[in-house]
């Protein structure tokens, strides 16, 4: 939220007050401080720090707004491999190169974050559990056709995830949340990676809550006819 001087009035009624400036001025900062406590510096994404809080924060508005909010966590595969083959200003880039393809994919009100390491949580409010899907496949099917780029070598780079959904009626933690989604990218992990696994979706209790194109895309995707 911006600072101006009108939000403030001058003790001693002048026109020109340095009291309001400093304060404006300790405000500014003050923000501008907290912005970059929570944002990672290699990739400019909100950290963990700012995840924890963020998420929270969503929760807590479907929990009020009856608006549902997915969890997308996000794990670049053989990520080691990167770095021992190409060293770690190349991992630093291929981490910035994945930060880019989330900004690319992703709405203006969805919440990308650097979890840590070479994972990547998406924090995506207004969206049930079908439209997340979709989305992770989205985001790995664009991972898995750009390569970074680095002088003459393209090195190609895959992706698992993990999908989860959060309701009104969910009585969860933000920390059973996490944990859950947690899981199934552990399971995309543990099941050939470059996948996106997911808790089971009931396509039928998704209508209206996507177009119609999508729902039939979720349909031949689950391998369903559409309903």
């Amino acid at each position: 939220m911006s600072v101006k001087k009108d939000d403030y009035n001058c003790p001693v009624g002048e026109e020109n007050c340095r009291i309001v400036d400093a304060v404006v001025d300790l405000q500014q900062r003050t923000t501008e401080l907290e912005t970059q406590v929570q944002t990672d510096a290699l990739t400019g994404l909100i950290n963990f720090r700012g995840f924890e809080e963020r998420l929270e924060q969503e929760m807590e508005r479907t929990r009020r707004l009856e608006e549902p909010t997915s969890l997308v966590m996000i794990d670049i595969d053989h990520f080691k491999q990167v770095n021992d083959t190409h060293g770690h200003d190349v991992g630093n880039q291929a981490l910035i190169h994945i930060a880019s393809l989330l900004r690319q994919t992703l709405r203006k009100l969805d919440i990308p974050c650097r979890f840590g390491g070479e994972e990547f949580a998406l924090i995506l409010p207004s969206t049930r559990l079908a439209p997340a899907i979709q989305v992770a496949e989205r985001i790995r099917c664009l991972t898995e056709k750009s390569p970074l780029k680095l002088n003459n070598q393209h090195i190609s780079m895959t992706i698992s995830l993990g999908v989860e959904s959060f309701a009104t009626i969910d009585e969860r933690s933000a920390a059973e949340l996490l944990k859950s989604a947690d899981s199934f990218l552990y399971q995309a992990k543990h099941t050939g990676r470059n996948c996106t696994c997911h808790p089971p979706i009931d396509l039928s209790a998704e209508k209206g809550a996507v177009s119609t194109k999508e729902r039939q895309a979720l349909f031949a995707a689950f391998g369903r006819k559409n309903q």
